[in-house]
């Protein structure tokens, strides 16, 4: 952290599980959003949540893509974060664009309780796929080309081109 006024820390869950982009150079762009509550309660005694959308960078010196590798949609973590201003033309007009870049995570729950709530998924999945499956049409054999010849209600003789080759 260049800038000790630049950073902060959010805390949440994931609300989906990140998506990976590989650069020419071999590092890695991870992109994820944490779901964090606000500081405040609504009208209705509630807190709302707001989704933050998250970057992370991960070099082509680290094996695999280090912590960002064992994150999974509802996990709980703390993201200690920076903010970068990207600026670039499009259409002739500059666009300012704000991101939160992760610079390090904590994983905030037990590893047995992530991996809990990863094998449920997976079972739901299981599951899921087997209905579809069990859902599915059956598949209508097709005919053979015997049967399809010998069904034909036109007779070779009735064609307009005369009769086939025998």
């Amino acid at each position: 952290m260049s800038n000790p006024r630049n950073n902060g820390q959010l805390i949440g869950r994931l609300a989906n599980d990140p998506k990976v982009f590989e650069n020419k150079d071999g590092s890695k762009k991870v992109l994820f959003t944490v779901f964090t509550d606000r500081a405040y309660t609504n009208a209705q005694n509630q807190r709302d949540s707001d989704a933050v959308p998250v970057e992370a960078f991960v070099r082509a010196q680290t094996q695999g893509l280090g912590p960002y590798a064992n994150i999974h949609r509802g996990d709980l973590v703390a993201v200690g974060f920076s903010l970068r201003m990207d600026r670039y033309a499009k259409g002739g007009e500059q666009v300012f664009d704000l991101k939160v870049i992760s610079e390090d995570i904590t994983f905030l729950e037990s590893r047995a309780t992530t991996q809990a709530r990863l094998a449920e998924r997976v079972t739901k999945a299981e599951a899921q796929n087997q209905n579809m499956q069990a859902q599915a049409p059956t598949p209508v054999a097709a005919a053979a080309p015997v049967a399809v010849a010998q069904a034909s209600a036109v007779q070779d003789e009735q064609l307009p081109f005369g009769p086939g080759p025998r």
